[in-house]
């Protein structure tokens, strides 16, 4: 018997898949537009995403200005600069110094982190339900650290700092973007999605001025053309449409549970990077995806019995 608890969980399961299969495209952004710096990168998507935004919110931008208070902007600046301006920043340049395999597993370790915080929510699972998922999730990360420094030696911990600041700073934007559309009232997901997009965008302008003034004018018109399409590509994609259906998500999955759906943009992410580098992943990148894989499915099975009461 299908019940409402288990059509929302399908729902919310299906949502973050989604999304994880479009934002693993972000993870070839950098490699599309080699020679351009991260931080134009990061600059480029969210200008594009701030201008779509704010063609999409025109209709419902005053019912929206009357219905957000001072807390709801501050909120959406700083989820803006954690999640978006910040970690393309650090994703872009993790890519760039270390290629596209090894940021992707490392954002994979976002169950971890998330999963650490979501578990102090009220009515959340006990971290010890969650330990054989969190043990999978931490062997995984064993298996990409050691990977990443034997392939390139010291040179790649550059790239792997960069990684890791992205998944921090994401873990701050997944939590509380989460925590904020379980209070907001009157407001889709998509309309929070598309008033962030707004103000990234903002944000963006000013990041633009020291992104773009001294701009390398070694780059052709052909170039540049190419760098605003693949901006403006991610920005629809990833930004618009992939951050909406992570809205959906975060609405109808627990914290706890939520934060395991990252792992599908990992796994989508891998897929692309080994394609454009036109290899088959070694034998540590097969047990990294292996054990977040567990890892999902482990905390799944936690929440499932879960749904039971227990006495």
């Amino acid at each position: 018997m299908i019940t409402p608890h288990t059509s929302q969980t399908s729902l919310g399961i299906g949502a973050g898949i989604l999304a994880g299969a479009l934002w693993g495209l972000v993870f070839l952004a950098p490699e599309l537009t080699a020679g351009f710096l991260p931080l134009q990168l990061s600059a480029g998507r969210y200008l594009a995403y701030g201008l779509v935004a704010a063609a999409l919110i025109a209709p419902v931008w005053r019912r929206l200005l009357r219905t957000f208070s001072w807390k709801e902007w501050r909120a959406l600046l700083w989820l803006s600069f954690s999640g978006n301006i910040v970690y393309y920043v650090f994703l872009a340049t993790a890519v760039q110094e270390g290629g596209v395999a090894m940021p992707s597993l490392v954002i994979g370790l976002l169950p971890i982190a998330v999963t650490l915080v979501g578990s102090r929510d009220r009515h959340a699972l006990p971290l010890r339900r969650l330990l054989p998922s969190l043990a999978l999730s931490a062997a995984g990360l064993a298996c990409i650290s050691w990977q990443s420094v034997s392939r390139a030696g010291l040179d790649s911990l550059p790239g792997l700092g960069c990684a890791v600041g992205a998944l921090v700073s994401w873990t701050l934007y997944a939590v509380n973007n989460s925590r904020w559309l379980g209070r907001l009232q009157g407001v889709s997901g998509h309309e929070w999605n598309l008033a962030m997009g707004v103000v990234t965008g903002v944000e963006a302008m000013l990041l633009a001025v020291p992104a773009f003034a001294g701009a390398d004018t070694g780059h052709s018109g052909a170039q540049w053309l190419h760098f605003a399409g693949v901006v403006a590509s991610v920005a629809i994609l990833c930004s618009i449409l992939g951050n909406a259906l992570w809205n959906v998500a975060s609405r109808a999955l627990p914290l706890t549970l939520m934060g395991q759906m990252i792992v599908f943009e990992t796994l989508f992410a891998s897929l692309y990077g080994f394609l454009w580098e036109e290899r088959w992943p070694t034998g540590l990148e097969w047990a990294a995806m292996v054990l977040l894989v567990g890892g999902v499915v482990a905390c799944a099975k936690a929440h499932a019995r879960s749904a039971v009461p227990c006495p």
